[in-house]
């Protein structure tokens, strides 16, 4: 997409979740967010960076002037990080990451960005039994919703049912009874993105296509070899976020 028309879907999605304020792009936020278009930043990855800085920003309440883009941009840097890590997408020379985000919230000298929550920045990482659980209350929440397509919701209870025998194991598995259980979590994951994609019969095609829209900026500098494995991840992916799907893997 044009560097242009980028920077403007994402103002738009940035006036529309700042309740219709106009917040325009220019000067050095279009030039940050163009730096975003040539590296390959996802669309997608901007808005849900943008949503997970405003889930923040309006956490406690209060009434606050509209988001600017810039104040989002760490956030938009680390989704794509790890959208690149999903996908098997190197980082290159010219992609930028969270640590070449400028720590300019408020350098304007404006105190409307709230403070850092404890621990930003380093992710706490949980226990296998934990991650355990949190899958099982995100699959039984999704079976409380209308079924996205057929056989997603008889996939999700059988998720349920092999996640609920491992349970026990869980809480005292170490070494190389954990490392099994975490391998055993892998093939659970792998069978459930399976019958997503069988559950997406024709729709299928046009997920794939979008995934290579996405990963179009990095075709490129890529051999087929890495961009197919490149394209099943991303493909995988967008069905689990479109049938909101648990992340099972533990790593």
């Amino acid at each position: 997409m044009d560097p242009g028309a980028y920077c403007r879907e994402v103002e738009t999605y940035l006036c529309r979740k700042n309740d219709g304020h106009l917040i325009r792009i220019v000067g050095p936020a279009f030039a940050r967010v163009c730096d975003w278009a040539q590296a390959g930043v996802p669309l997608q990855v901007v808005t849900r960076g943008i949503d997970k800085k405003l889930a923040r920003y309006h956490a406690n309440g209060q009434k606050r002037r509209p988001l600017r883009i810039e104040y989002c941009e760490a956030d938009v840097l680390e989704l794509f990080d790890e959208w690149r890590r999903a996908v098997g997408v190197t980082r290159t020379a010219d992609s930028p990451g969270p640590d070449d985000a400028d720590a300019d919230d408020g350098a304007d000298g404006e105190a409307d960005d709230p403070a850092p929550e404890a621990g930003a920045g380093r992710r706490r990482r949980i226990s296998l039994p934990q991650h355990i659980d949190r899958v099982i209350a995100h699959a039984t929440n999704q079976l409380a919703h209308r079924e996205p397509a057929t056989g997603i919701h008889a996939a999700l209870d059988h998720v349920i049912t092999e996640l609920d025998a491992l349970r026990g194991e869980a809480r005292t598995a170490r070494g190389a009874a954990r490392a099994t259980l975490a391998e055993r979590l892998g093939v659970i994951d792998a069978n459930l993105i399976a019958a997503a994609r069988t559950a997406a019969g024709p729709e299928l095609r046009t997920v794939e296509d979008d995934a290579r829209a996405e990963l179009a900026p990095f075709r490129s500098r890529m051999t087929d070899g890495p961009f197919a494995r490149a394209l099943t991840a991303c493909t995988n992916r967008m069905l689990r976020e479109r049938f909101r799907l648990p992340a099972i893997l533990f790593d």
